[in-house]
């Protein structure tokens, strides 16, 4: 008996954008909801901080937990401060676009990634849902992107998960085939560089946060951009990452 004929689902482009350093910078607002959420659950002042760069919400505040020597042993901690640090969050939202800043070129880089065709494009963000949204909303990028299928720090996973988790949920949403090789993360950081060779996807790096060129490319990094200024050099690396040659 033959099988039956399957009908191979068109393929096309998934860009994943990284939030924090690579469209914005609201670092100053991020702490003080990060202050503000980890007392109210521990009762404990967050006096040390810890490295933010490619890291989850939740991992982070188990880092907080440790340099801060609080007991870790209590399950109902992480959901109390995801809980907590979306409340803070929104408390401090009207400061976003005051105290923080839209990074160079985003706004054009997103709506060039727009133009092209076959192309979705999303985030995977270690920001919990609710924050990453109202980071983007503030400045008016939200509108750029189909958040509906982003990978958030709220999942609790780690972010290599992440990607594959985004491109399966952009394959159930449009019923188009987005392979491992038609995809690509657009970061600043060595962490995230990291995260997408293990996900098995393109990195794109950003030399806009703490990560220098050479670091990025030791990371795995092949394509490289200064800024996002440039949006014909942004689809030109897009193009590249992406290509079957």
């Amino acid at each position: 008996m033959p099988f039956p004929c399957v009908k191979e689902l068109p393929i096309s482009r998934l860009v994943l954008w990284n939030i924090d350093l690579t469209l914005v910078d609201v670092a100053q607002v991020t702490r003080a909801a990060y202050a503000e959420a980890f007392e109210k659950v521990t009762g404990v002042p967050l006096v040390y901080l810890a490295p933010t760069a490619g890291r989850t919400d939740s991992e982070l505040f188990f880092d907080f937990l440790a340099r801060n020597d609080v007991d870790d042993t209590d399950e109902t901690l992480l959901p109390r401060f995801t809980k907590e640090l979306g409340e803070a969050f929104a408390r401090h939202s009207d400061q976003l676009a005051v105290r923080g800043r839209m990074m160079p070129g985003a706004l054009d880089a997103l709506n060039a990634v727009m133009r092209l065709p076959d192309t979705v494009q999303t985030v995977v963000t270690g920001t919990i849902r609710s924050n990453a949204k109202a980071k983007l909303a503030a400045f008016g990028l939200d509108s750029c992107l189909d958040l509906s299928i982003g990978g958030y720090g709220s999942e609790n996973y780690p972010k290599a998960s992440l990607i594959q988790f985004t491109r399966m949920r952009a394959e159930e949403a449009y019923g188009r085939a987005f392979p491992e090789s038609q995809t690509v993360y657009i970061t600043e950081s060595v962490r995230d560089v990291e995260a997408a060779r293990i996900g098995r996807v393109q990195p794109i790096a950003v030399v806009s946060g703490s990560s220098t060129e050479s670091q990025l490319r030791a990371a795995g990094a092949e394509h490289i951009l200064d800024d996002l200024t440039d949006p014909a050099a942004l689809v030109a690396a897009i193009r590249a990452a992406t290509s079957e040659d």
